[in-house]
């Protein structure tokens, strides 16, 4: 369980250090100079890899609803760190949700419950393809509709998918490792979940504001995955420890959902490049 602690908090740490890179590598763009030969947002993206390998290793270790909900805290350490590096605006509204935020979070770590993921059953493999299709037809059918508030939940439902089978994983202890981890469904399942996150998450910021996206997006990802988790992949929490976990989870989402319309979000300004 430490293990997965250690390493969620490292996946939250990373993804807001990748992110104010990236911001950073943005603001330095030009009509010479293109987003994609910024060293920063190269790093940034480089940072987000990495955290995305501390997120895996997390998720052998606790719960779905465990991991997501650290992973939430990210916009908490941004905040700060925008308030540091760009002395964002914290307002006092922002404070308490910060504090929610970490309180939550501390509530739902201490009640998880310390599991190794179990052989995920045909039941739940057969939930989850076809809640992959769904999330593909949706994705499909709101491209084009304007939506943002829509394509952020299927965004959200991605990502939470994706960690849904990262912890059905199950990790070959024989020679034919390669072979065995591919016959299973879950590598493919992590595939298509992402490449709907990613697709519907970058279509929603094209279309609609950044708070509202991300507050949907983020608290989507918390949430669905982190009940599925309990209810077909036999993720526990400690005995006694339900109620507390589930107000844990209403603080974080709620000082998540504060968080994603603060002004110490908003992107620091952009730098004139020639």
């Amino acid at each position: 369980m430490v293990i997965g602690l250690l390493f969620a908090l490292c996946a939250m740490l990373l993804n807001s250090v990748a992110g104010l890179l990236q911001a950073e590598g943005t603001r330095r763009v030009g009509a010479r100079r293109p987003l994609i030969t910024q060293p920063t947002y190269l790093a940034g993206l480089v940072i987000d890899l990495l955290g995305w390998v501390c997120t895996v290793v997390a998720l052998r270790h606790l719960p779905v609803f465990a991991v997501q909900a650290i992973l939430g805290g990210t916009i908490a350490v941004t905040a700060l760190a925008s308030r540091v590096l760009y002395g964002s605006r914290l307002r006092h509204l922002d404070r308490i949700a910060i504090g929610a935020c970490v309180v939550g979070l501390v509530l739902v770590a201490a009640g998880a419950g310390t599991s190794t993921p179990e052989p995920a059953s045909v039941t739940a493999y057969a939930w989850l393809v076809a809640a992959m299709a769904v999330l593909g037809v949706a994705a499909v059918a709101l491209w084009r509709t304007g939506w943002a508030w829509a394509l952020a939940v299927v965004a959200g439902l991605g990502f939470g998918g994706t960690s849904l089978a990262i912890r059905a994983v199950q990790v070959p202890r024989t020679g034919s490792g390669v072979v065995a981890l591919l016959s299973q469904p879950a590598p493919y399942l992590i595939v298509g979940f992402c490449a709907i996150g990613l697709a519907c998450y970058s279509r929603a910021l094209a279309l609609g504001s950044l708070s509202q996206v991300t507050a949907l997006f983020l608290v989507t990802e918390v949430v669905v995955p982190g009940v599925i988790g309990v209810v077909l992949l036999g993720d526990t929490v400690r005995d006694g420890w339900y109620v507390p976990t589930a107000v844990g989870l209403l603080l974080a989402v709620s000082g998540v959902i504060v968080l994603a319309g603060s002004p110490a979000q908003a992107p620091p300004r952009r730098r004139r490049v020639l």
